[in-house]
């Protein structure tokens, strides 16, 4: 499956997720959910997939993406009122970190979902 249909797929499962749920739960309301619908999809998915920090070969953090789907998209999830540059960063840094080349940051906010798709290197945003 090509990023843009898979990346497609999970947009659609969060706007599912966000019209049966709505606003106002913590995000691991909304982790749960989204991992159960993107499976109800037949997509393999892991939550809390480790993420290690490396500084000249020694481990220096440890993070664990939201949602890995399908071993290829990073999926972070927030529920606040606005995304900021700090999540896109962070998710720029998990694809980095997991050489990864596209990922999706999603907010389910008080007015609906907020999708942003994030690439490792700018120029496949093209």
């Amino acid at each position: 499956m090509k990023h843009k249909e898979l990346t497609g797929k999970i947009i659609e499962c969060a706007y599912k997720v966000h019209n049966n749920l709505g606003f106002g739960f913590l995000e691991s309301v909304y982790k749960k959910a989204m991992a159960l619908e993107l499976r109800k999809q037949n997509m393999v998915v892991k939550e809390e997939q480790p993420l290690k920090v490396y500084y000249e070969k020694s481990v220096v953090g440890e993070f664990f993406v939201d949602l890995f789907v399908e071993n290829e998209i990073i999926v972070e999830l927030k529920s606040v009122e606005n995304l900021s540059k700090a999540h896109e960063v962070q998710l720029v840094n998990y694809l980095n970190g997991l050489k990864r080349e596209i990922g999706l940051l999603i907010n389910f906010g008080p007015t609906g979902i907020e999708v942003k798709r994030k690439y490792r290197k700018p120029e496949e945003s093209n």
